[in-house]
């Protein structure tokens, strides 16, 4: 008789492990994102030496055809 309740017991605390694992897993880790402005102004004003690109604009050049 004493074997079926320790079994029993063995089971509870099993189960009970289980469920705890299944609905009370660790929290997913969040990101800290620290809140920093930033100054768009100066740092268009900061750079330098950006290359450049040279296009021939053919926007508004229209054939003259009749």
């Amino acid at each position: 008789m004493r074997a079926h309740h320790a079994i029993a017991i063995v089971a509870i605390v099993l189960i009970g492990v289980g469920l705890k694992w299944a609905f009370f897993s660790a929290p997913t880790a969040e990101a800290v994102v620290p809140s920093v402005a930033m100054d768009v102004f100066q740092m268009h004003q900061n750079v330098k030496n950006l290359p450049e690109q040279k296009m021939n604009d053919m926007t508004f050049v229209f054939s003259e055809s009749d």
